[in-house]
């Protein structure tokens, strides 16, 4: 029977089965050209990725385990448990199987993988276009590569509620096809450790040539003592071997083991020699071949103040990414907890780093396979790196939301800096509104994960100019603005809700709609604030002055890894994810409110620092000792 006849065919068996379009592509990704239909009798891997269980449950099941007054307050799960509940259910692998069968493809020929999270059968391209409705076709690409895909596919309406996607269809999963590759000011989620892809790094200030530790400089020169007098810091680690504080990086970012050394000299003498537990994540590297600020900076400044804060508390450095390839928060997310490779359909090839390297023969490639579960979370994981929402699809974004919920299922407390641009977005690009970015927008640009609702945000606070480091801190004004707003495509959190609404009726910004998303749905960064300005840090074997909200998350990581050390000693759980916890009317008092500053950006003067919380500096910088004092009151 001719071809043409066979589709006809089948096309008249579509319409008479209800049927619905379940995703299409509007045109071919630049470099890419369709040259001819695909053989009928080639065979395609068709991957069926099944919908998740429960995910409509996240925010009820974390609070239940995080909020202070559940009675299973810290009854943290496993990580099995947590895969089990978030798996397919059987129905779904049920109705997607009888699908198949009675389309034709024999119960043996199908495969449940990935953790029950897909469903592959190896079929011809006459049966794949039979059973969703559509056509194949050969697409060549410039460098010479070839990729095969459909422009649209349907699924029976019964069926479609349970499958999320299927590969291959209508994207483009090919290597050659990564936006880094093709544009190289691309913000592809894989850039994040280069300099000057867009993503927040410290800010230098100067170099440092007098070494100043005293408590009447602290408003030039932050250190160590300063941050214990500003906070209260005086707790000594006690059960140091049952504790855990993590810090990620991404290649090519790296620690010198020379520039610790010089800063615990000068001011943790204790500490000479120490180094962290590295685990290297995808055939990451701490790569030694270009030192400057830019490529050593952020380690050091992370590793310094975590270890002369948080001091004998173990540190594990997840250095991620190969030096081709490199790697995006979903590559370090899927080594910490393995059944996150296969949810919702996997990672994104075009945003993260595919495994093994792509790029063979390139000295550095990667050639094994990629981490999934690999790597042990700690209690406590701090990231300084952040990127705009508008950077990534929010179907990317809501993904990688729901795996920091899981990873607070399991008792780990996740933080992230909120930015170092005020409203604006990292570099103050601002959007217009078409929704691109650029440094003459007006419309403001929240930053991610920062905007996700299952992780802290971290802001940034000072001490003023000729002020005392006893008095009150402001919002940052100086080389930096701390990152602060209010999302535009996650809702307000149950536990947030209050504390936004107090804001938004007590001190209502002077914005529209027009500026930044006026709903009060939102959910509002960050949650809390350390300071982040003139830090002094050992790098490339000085020490400069340096700002920035990466300086506030590992400080807040060190300042928790403290408490987890308490409770850990008196025989209780670690803390978790925090965010129930310091919103609640139990923490009040935990806090120093800052009151002062703005948050510029966009061609505004930004949010304002207010009482209570507010879009700038979250709740404010933590009493540690009424903070501490207030977690060991806790089950």
């Amino acid at each position: 029977m001719a071809r043409s006849l066979v589709v006809a065919l089948l096309a008249g068996l579509a319409l008479a089965s209800p049927s619905v379009l379940h995703e299409k592509r509007r045109h071919a990704p630049l470099g890419w050209d369709r040259v001819k239909r695909h053989a009928a009798d080639s065979i395609l891997p068709l991957r069926f990725g099944l919908v998740q269980s429960n995910l409509d449950k996240l925010e009820e099941l974390l609070l239940d385990v995080s909020h202070p007054e559940s009675p299973n307050y810290g009854n943290h799960w496993s990580a099995a448990q947590v895969a089990k509940t978030f798996a397919p259910s059987d129905d779904t692998i049920d109705v997607v199987r009888s699908w198949l069968s009675e389309s034709g493809i024999a119960g043996h020929r199908t495969k449940l993988a990935g953790g029950k999270g897909w469903i592959e059968v190896n079929a011809t391209v006459e049966e794949a276009e039979r059973l969703l409705g559509t056509e194949y076709y050969v697409y060549t690409h410039s460098s010479g590569k070839e990729h095969v895909a459909c422009d649209a596919y349907r699924l029976p309406e019964h069926v479609a509620p349970h499958i999320d996607i299927v590969t291959p269809s209508v994207h483009f999963d090919s290597p050659a096809l990564r936006s880094r590759d093709l544009d190289p000011n691309s913000k592809a989620a894989t850039s994040i450790g280069k300099p000057g892809y867009g993503t927040v790094f410290p800010k230098l200030a100067g170099t440092v040539h007098n070494l100043i530790d005293e408590l009447e400089n602290c408003n030039t020169h932050i250190t160590p003592n300063c941050l214990r007098a500003l906070y209260g810091i005086a707790y000594v680690p006690i059960a140091a071997h049952k504790n855990s504080y993590g810090i990620v990086e991404y290649t090519p970012q790296a620690y010198l083991p020379a520039d610790l050394d010089l800063f615990f000299t000068n001011y943790s003498k204790n500490l000479l020699g120490t180094r962290p537990n590295t685990y290297l994540v995808d055939g990451a590297v701490l790569q030694t071949e270009v030192e400057s600020f830019s490529y050593n900076g952020e380690s050091d400044l992370d590793l310094e103040y975590a270890y002369a804060l948080a001091q004998t508390t173990p540190i594990t450095l997840y250095q991620v990414g190969d030096i081709v390839e490199g790697a995006s928060f979903n590559n370090f997310l899927d080594a910490i907890d393995g059944s996150y490779c296969t949810f919702e359909g996997g990672d994104d090839p075009d945003q993260d780093g595919v495994y093994p390297d792509p790029y063979t023969g390139y000295d550095g490639a990667y050639e094994g396979p990629e981490d999934c579960g690999t790597a042990k979370p700690a209690y406590v994981i701090s990231t300084s790196y952040a990127y705009d929402e508008a950077d990534l699809s929010p179907a990317y974004e809501a993904r990688q939301c729901a795996e920091y919920a899981k990873l607070g299922l399991m008792g780990v407390t996740v933080l992230y800096s909120s930015g170092d641009y005020g409203v604006a977005g990292n570099g103050g690009l601002c959007l217009n509104p078409d929704g691109s970015q650029t440094t003459n927008g007006t419309i403001f640009n929240p930053s991610f994960p920062g905007s996700c609702p299952y992780i802290t945000s971290v802001g940034a606070t000072q001490i003023s100019p000729n002020a005392s480091v006893f008095a009150p801190e402001t919002a940052t004004y100086e080389v930096i603005y701390s990152g602060g707003g209010f999302s535009n495509n996650f809702a307000i959190p149950s536990y947030q809700k209050s504390a936004v609404e107090s804001y938004l009726k007590n001190y209502p910004p002077p914005y529209t709609s027009a500026r930044y998303n006026t709903s009060g749905t939102s959910r509002g960064f960050p949650d809390i604030s350390a300071n982040g300005a003139n830090y002094v840090v050992a790098v490339d074997g000085e020490f400069a002055r340096v700002f920035g909200t990466s300086a506030s998350s590992p400080v807040i990581g060190a300042m928790l890894s403290l408490v987890n050390d308490a409770r850990l000693a008196i025989g209780k759980k670690p803390i978790g994810f925090i965010n129930p916890t310091i919103y609640s009317s139990s923490f009040h008092g935990a806090f120093n409110d800052i009151t002062n500053g703005t948050n510029p950006g966009c061609g505004t003067l930004g949010f304002n620092a207010t009482k209570g919380w507010d879009p700038v500096t979250g709740l404010g910088t933590p009493k540690f000792p009424v903070f501490l004092a207030k977690y060991l009151l806790l089950p």
